[in-house]
This record gives structure tokens, sequence and C-alpha cells, in this order.
């Protein structure tokens, strides 16, 4: 039986209702949390509450500045909602850059900033931010995705500075390419700019540069955050943790 480590502790995880958010979700909640799915998808947030027994936020987390009074209530934050654009640096819709950095960065703090408060007066927070390969790395056509991922990272370590006093960690998790429906979205696209087939994208670019020739589980990401999350991972703060078949380390 699952040890009920998290018993008691409320968790918010954004993009909670598939991929590597729901992954997390589950693994709260086997250790004892109860989560809250926040998602912009009304009846997949709904769905994934009910198989967890959570609740759902329904929230566009492009709609930044309706956040900006925002209170928070939570022990477990996850920020890893998050959506891509492969296009050239010339090509690049700029709205579109605009609406990543909304969602993958300025959302992000200002939840970071909605929660503090409440994990400063119970002395105890954890604060997960679902960076990336990318956070650390750059891929070409990517440039949206990078740069919010970069400063994610930085905002994260800040977090952890301002946090670490008052209880409070901060960690990113930096997957390679994961199985979910993101990764799966992209297949087109990048064939498409490299001139290839669909079916030869996965081994040709998105594993090009990692040693493990696979894609990342969502499970394996989960397992690694509820972790991160743990008492046992206490004096674990403004650090970024690596999970990418050895990407990074070329």
């Amino acid at each position: 039986m699952t040890e009920q480590d998290l018993a008691g502790r409320r968790a918010v995880v954004t993009g909670g209702a598939s991929g590597i958010g729901f992954a997390c979700a589950q693994e709260f909640v086997r250790r004892g949390a109860h989560v809250v799915i926040a998602d912009l998808n009304a009846d997949a947030a709904a769905t994934a509450a009910t198989e967890i027994g959570g609740d759902t936020w329904i929230v566009d987390l492009s709609d930044t500045t309706a956040l900006d009074d925002l209170t928070l209530q939570a022990d477990i934050l996850v920020n890893n909602a998050g959506i891509q654009r492969v296009s050239p640096i010339e090509e690049f819709d700029p709205d579109a850059f605009r609406t990543i950095q909304r969602i993958m960065l300025e959302a992000p703090f200002l939840l970071i900033r909605a929660a503090l408060p409440g994990m400063y007066e119970r002395g105890w927070g954890r604060i997960v931010n679902i960076s990336s390969v990318h956070g650390l790395r750059a891929s070409a056509f990517k440039s949206a995705y990078v740069a919010a991922k970069h400063g994610l990272e930085g905002l994260s370590k800040v977090t952890a500075l301002e946090g670490g006093p008052h209880g409070v960690t901060s960690n990113c998790i930096n997957p390679g390419y994961v199985r979910t429906p993101l990764v799966e979205k992209q297949i087109s696209d990048q064939a498409r700019l490299h001139g290839i087939p669909e079916s030869e994208v996965v081994e040709k670019i998105m594993l090009t540069e990692s040693a493990i020739k696979r894609l990342v589980e969502a499970s394996e990401v989960a397992s690694l955050a509820g972790w991160l999350v743990s008492d046992a991972a206490g004096m674990v703060t403004g650090a970024s943790y690596t999970m990418d078949g050895g990407w990074s380390a070329r």
C-alpha cells in the first residue's frame, strides 16, 4: 500500500486533466492529498476529477490579468499547463508568442504569488514547475517555448530563495519529450519543417540528442514530482532535475 505521506495536503495542478498534469494528480491522490484539477477544458477536468475524487478549477491561464488579485489555497502547486507552437522566428505569429509567455511564465508567477502567503502562514509549501530540457537547452523553431521555459527556471530559483526561510521549496523538472497529447500534436509540424515523413519524426528529431531512445512516460515525471513534494525532499530547492535520457549531458 502506498504511504499516505501527503494526507491533509491540498494540491493544485494546472493542465491537470491530461498528460503529465493528470499523472501528477494521480500520484498525489494515491499518497493521500486532495487534488484540484486546474484546466481550461471543463469536460476533461470533470472527468479527471471524478476519476481521482478531486475538484476542478476551470481557468483560462492566458487571461493573466484575471489572476492579479487571486488568493490560492494550496500546500502543493504544480505549474504544468503549456502549449506549443513550432515555427521559424521570422514567421512566428507575435500573438502566439505572447500567449505562450502568458500561459507558461506569467501565469506561474501569478499562481505562485497567490499561493505563497498561505504557504508562509502554514510554514510549509511545495512548488513544482514542469519545465523541460528546453529550459536548459534550445531547439530551432521553438523560440516562444524555449524562452518561456528559460524564464520559468529563473522564476523557480527566485521562489526558492524567497521561500526557503518559510518552509517552501521550489524546483523544476526537466523532461525530454514525454508521451503526451502536446508532443503528439508536434509531429506533423516537425515533419513539415524538416521535410521528413511523420513516421520518422520521433526517431530522427525528438530522440536524436537522447542516449536512451524512447519517450519519457508521464508516470515517470509524476514519480519525481511526488518525491519533490514530500518531506523527504525538504532540503531540495532551487534545483532543476533532468529526465531527458541524457540529452543535456552533451
